[in-house]
């Protein structure tokens, strides 16, 4: 006989409550999806939430043929995608140095690198506008502090983990004759792909919403991230919302798309570091 799960009522509770948090957390993209399908006529006229009565999918052309906004987004992809890069690869290289290589002051190290955790971005933006200003209006000017600014959790997160990597296959390949290199890049980058797919998701959440510092380090078309047009919008095509809206929705695909193939990594790394040996 099959037995079938009997419906509690503490169940149904459950059920309840995680269909309104689902409900909560999915409503702001379809509120953004359909409100950059509305005219302005429509937005203030009452249809706040509604699907759209006259669905204007011009509106995504139109962020693409006049508000250049495919120009911003492969600057976005660039600036992001370097920031990813460089963030990854230089944190794991700390951590390697810090957890792994016996010197006097590792600790010390590991300690300055937490405190840039405290530094606020508005607390060194006039100090990193004053050093910053022979890259201002290039990529460089927006990678650089980016992944100054990631690395500190970059690094607190991959020291836990690298802490509970078992030492054997390090100490294999240091007898058959390995360099430090390559068993940094064959074995210790390999063994840290689930919390560099975390750092991967945290990195690009910051580059690629970031604004403050490119508003301020980045004022030509050459260099200016979908942030910054999406902002520029505002009063630039005598405000209409619906554009605010595509870019907006455009801005969020890749998001969704990070958090879609990387979920299952960055469940993993939460859990590295866990058991030893």
């Amino acid at each position: 006989m099959k037995h079938r799960k009997k419906v509690t009522v503490s169940s149904v509770i459950v059920t309840a409550i995680l269909l309104v948090v689902a409900f909560i957390q999915l409503f702001p993209l379809y509120w953004m999806f359909t409100f950059s399908l509305k005219s302005n006529a429509e937005i203030f006229g009452g249809n706040i939430v509604g699907l759209p009565q006259n669905w204007e999918w011009e509106n995504y052309v139109e962020i693409f043929s006049r508000a250049n906004m495919g120009r911003y987004m492969l600057n976005s992809v660039i600036v992001t995608a370097l920031t990813i890069f460089f963030t990854a690869l230089l944190s794991t290289m700390a951590t390697y140095a810090i957890v792994r290589l016996k010197w006097k002051l590792s600790r010390l190290v590991y300690l300055v690198f937490l405190v840039g955790m405290m530094l606020s971005i508005h607390a060194v933006l006039l100090p990193l506008f004053v050093n910053l200003k022979p890259v201002l209006d290039t990529y460089a000017a927006l990678v650089l502090p980016y992944v100054a600014f990631n690395m500190p959790t970059a690094i607190l997160l991959m020291v836990g983990s690298l802490e509970g990597l078992p030492k054997e296959m390090e100490e294999a390949a240091f007898i058959d004759g390995a360099s430090i290199y390559r068993i940094f890049f064959q074995i210790i980058m390999p063994m840290m792909m689930p919390i560099l797919s975390t750092v991967a998701i945290l990195t690009f959440l910051s580059a690629w919403n970031e604004l403050m510092l490119a508003i301020a380090f980045v004022s030509g078309e050459d260099a200016k991230t979908m942030t910054v047009g999406v902002n520029d919008m505002v009063g630039k095509y005598s405000t209409k919302w619906g554009l605010i809206g595509a870019g907006l929705t455009v801005a969020t695909i890749p998001t969704l798309v990070m958090f879609a193939f990387f979920s299952n990594n960055v469940q993993k790394s939460l859990t590295m570091g866990a058991i030893k040996g």
